[in-house]
């Protein structure tokens, strides 16, 4: 397989994988409507993301909810990495028809195409999330492996954030694995949740091998800083950078596995060139849980500025308490093991951040639009 389409090229994944493939010399065509979210205003000129891919991939400026582009994209193609899609968990409870339209029904005619039309495609690769887990896997003492529902409102707004289990004490939380209870608590979720199934339904039907990954929190130079819906390091430098205070949902221990660019490129090339992929479903993570006080600490650290932290109490609706990977599965069959830990991490984004233009903070803009539609409390 030489012929590599990504939809969603030109986002910050989407590059760093294009680049990647072109060293290894793939011939590599992307797919890519260059989102003013994410690309800013002028993005064919002033777009970091695209211009790193610009006159290196054979580039089509074109929507996957759109099956001409489709068309025009997978032909000759030996491989399909789907990436094209709205991310932010918040945004998507009040956004609702945009997320289902470009998640689902622009993966639907994909499918559709790979199974109605003449093609060359033998894998598809789709970038699924850790989001479609929901609140993740604890354990009860009294009733051993658990997967809580969705916290309560009720219980958020008296500041008690932790998840809970009917008949159970206190829960420990531990690592989640592929055979978790699936149950997404955002429509984000749900899309991803989508995606995946339909992908890993259909292609084998047709004799095309599917591959998911389930990344966690994906970070590292390039990723917008401009987007204000997604991306807590992103929206965390931002405020730092503009000598503005960092507004903390919840109580601040709240917890994310941030795994580092480099590492999702190398497990998703794994996938890509491995047969023991095909038919797999994969979590990509570090498998190490940080909580979100220690994120804005760590990143104040990294660019010597203080700057004041308010730990808020107000939370969103469709957010989870904690989740990390359990790493077993991606190991043990595509020899994946994350180089990159968090500190060393954080560094490198933070050397990158100084040396890129200070964005507007349009962090409050975000927070106003979910408190008008009932989404933040």
């Amino acid at each position: 397989m030489k012929h590599i389409l990504i939809t969603g090229g030109a986002g910050f994944i989407g590059s760093n994988l294009a680049l990647k493939l072109i060293a290894k010399g793939y011939e590599v065509t992307v797919l890519d409507n260059l989102s003013e979210q994410i690309h800013g205003k002028d993005p064919e000129e002033s777009s970091p993301l695209f211009n790193a891919i610009k006159n290196k991939v054979n580039f089509i400026k074109g929507d996957v909810t759109n099956i001409d582009d489709w068309e025009k994209s997978i032909k000759g193609q030996d491989a399909i990495v789907h990436y094209a899609a709205e991310t932010g968990t918040g945004q998507s409870m009040y956004e609702v028809n945009k997320y289902t339209s470009v998640n689902i029904q622009g993966t639907a005619l994909m499918l559709d195409l790979l199974v109605n039309e003449p093609n060359n495609v033998k894998k598809v690769i789709i970038a699924s999330s850790r989001s479609i887990y929901g609140e993740g896997k604890y354990m009860s003492q009294e009733l051993g492996p658990v997967y809580p529902e969705h916290r309560k409102g009720s219980d958020m707004d008296q500041n008690d954030f932790d998840v809970k289990y009917p008949n159970s004490s206190d829960l420990e939380l531990v690592a989640t694995d592929e055979e978790s209870k699936i149950h997404p608590s955002s429509v984000y979720g749900i899309t991803k949740q989508n995606q995946e199934q339909m992908v890993m339904t259909i292609c084998p039907t047709v004799g095309i091998a599917p591959v998911a990954f389930r990344y966690q929190n994906v970070y590292g130079p390039g990723q917008s800083l401009s987007n204000p819906y997604t991306g807590i390091l992103s929206i965390f430098s931002t405020q730092i950078k503009n000598g503005n205070g960092i507004n903390i949902f919840e109580d601040g221990k709240e917890t994310r596995d941030f795994v580092f660019i480099d590492d999702v490129v190398d497990a998703t090339i794994l996938g890509l060139e491995n047969e023991e992929a095909n038919g797999e479903v994969f979590n990509v993570g570090t498998g190490v849980a940080i909580d979100v006080v220690t994120v804005a600490r760590t990143l104040m650290q990294n660019y010597g500025i203080d700057t004041p932290i308010s730990i808020t109490g107000n939370y969103r609706l469709g957010d989870i308490r904690h989740n990390y990977a359990d790493l077993t599965k991606v190991k043990s069959k595509l020899g994946f093991i994350p180089k990159m830990d968090f500190k060393e991490g954080i560094k490198r984004f933070a050397t990158w951040v100084n040396t890129q233009e200070i964005k507007e903070d349009n962090y409050e803009k975000s927070i106003a639009e979910m408190k008008e539609k009932g989404m933040y409390k």
